[in-house]
Formats: structure tokens, C-alpha cells, sequence
């Protein structure tokens, strides 16, 4: 646990030091409060209590950054060979996946902290539902921890940035909208697949305040998955 943490710092403070956090946390807050707040279907157009624009527009804000945020993540020491120096520490292949994830779900976690006075000031104004309010939150952190997951992988696959980026939202695409539209499309046992491992349907299920088991199975699974995968890539590369 020591050795994950001290990756995890390091890897945050690398993001703070490249000013990747402070573009992400302002690209982050601008887009998601002027949404919020002013354009389209925002708190004073729909005339209700609630957050749910902004965990609509946080979701898919959040889907274009990640990939920016994890690019670099493995590929980078990949690719300048820092890496290997990295692996000859007492670390496992486990401890520096499981402390490069931390990292970039931590920087997730500030950057939604950032938006909590959204949260206070919908509160002012009317009775808001405050369980709807924190299964939100936890619907877009498992969200995020789903996709940061993914990123690792690609960013592990691959030792440029900009493939892994891509590569990245390629795969994203499979469960933020191509699972969505087949689902519509088929009927029975494979249509409740489909829908199943669309993003959409269990993120929309989170923020709506309701607590489903297989939700959270659902995220937890791809989350286990992603960094399995990430782990796999870096023995391999250990090894080669």
C-alpha cells in the first residue's frame, strides 16, 4: 500500500507540475458550469432542484478527457524508457498500475469536489434530493474509474501518446454510444446484453438516485478488467 501511494503522489504531482491539472480542472469547470447554468437544458430552464444537467453534461466531458488525462500514463515511460527504471524499484507490475490509476482518479475526485458549490447553491434555491445528488457523484467517479482503467490499458499498448488517446476513446465509444444503439435495435436476451454493457443505461440508473447491485458490478468489473489488462501489458514488456 506505501509503494501505490508513492507512485499515486508522484504521478499527481507530475500532473500538476505539466499544468495537466489545471487545464483539465478549468476545461472541466467551464464547460460543465456554463452547460449548468446557462446554455441549453440547465437548472432555471427545466425549473427543478436538481443536478441532473450537470451529471449529464459532467458525463460526457468527463468520457473526451480522460483519454487526455491516461495517455501518458505508461506510454510516456515507455517510450523515454523510464519505465524500465521504475520496474527495477521493489514495486510490483500491480503496484504501479494500482498507483498511476489512483493518481488520475484522485485528480477526477478534486475536480468534482470543485463543483460541490453547484450542489449547495441548487440546495438554496429549492428541496433538492440529496441521495439523487451523492449517487450522482458516485456514478460519475465509477464512471471515471471505469474509463481511467482503459486508458491504462491503452495507454500500456501502445508508447504514443496520441494512439493511445484514440485507441482509448475507440474503445469508449463501444459502451458510451455503439452498445446504446444496438440495444434499441435487437430484442431479447440480446438486446438485455447489449443494454447491459452500454455506460448509459447504468450511469442514468446511479444518477437518478436508485442503488442497483448490478451497476455497481458493472463498473467494478470493467474497472478489474482494465487494470488486469494494464498489469498484463507491463509483464509482457518486462519480460520481452
Amino acid at each position: 500500500m506505501k509503494q501505490i501511494w508513492i507512485i499515486a503522489k508522484r504521478e499527481l504531482q507530475a500532473f500538476f507540475d505539466s499544468l495537466m491539472a489545471y487545464i483539465l480542472l478549468v476545461l472541466f469547470l467551464g464547460f460543465t458550469g456554463f452547460f449548468t447554468w446557462i446554455y441549453g437544458s440547465d437548472i432555471f430552464f427545466i425549473k427543478q432542484a436538481s443536478l441532473m444537467a450537470f451529471f449529464n453534461i459532467a458525463f460526457w466531458t468527463l468520457f473526451f478527457f480522460i483519454p487526455a488525462l491516461t495517455m501518458r500514463l505508461l506510454s510516456e515511460e515507455n517510450r523515454s524508457g523510464t519505465l524500465e527504471l521504475l520496474m527495477t524499484k521493489p514495486v510490483s507490475n500491480w503496484q504501479v498500475v494500482m498507483g498511476k490509476f489512483s493518481a488520475a482518479l484522485l485528480l477526477i475526485v478534486i475536480a468534482l469536489l470543485f463543483t460541490l458549490p453547484y450542489y449547495i447553491t441548487v440546495a438554496n434555491i429549492g428541496n433538492i434530493d440529496h441521495g439523487e445528488v451523492l449517487f450522482g457523484y458516485l456514478s460519475l467517479i465509477l464512471f471515471s474509474g471505469m474509463f481511467i482503467s482503459i486508458g491504462l490499458f491503452t495507454s500500456s499498448v501502445s508508447n504514443n501518446q496520441i494512439v493511445s488517446y484514440l485507441l482509448a476513446l475507440f474503445l469508449g465509444i463501444f459502451f458510451q454510444v455503439i452498445f446504446q444503439m444496438l440495444s434499441q435495435s435487437f430484442s431479447g436476451t440480446t438486446g438485455h446484453i447489449l443494454d447491459y454493457l452500454s455506460t448509459v443505461s447504468h450511469f442514468e440508473s446511479m444518477s437518478r438516485g436508485v442503488l442497483d447491485s448490478r451497476d455497481l458490478i458493472y463498473f467494478f468489473s470493467f474497472i478489474f478488467l482494465g487494470l488486469v489488462l494494464s498489469e498484463a501489458m507491463l509483464i509482457r514488456k518486462r519480460y520481452a
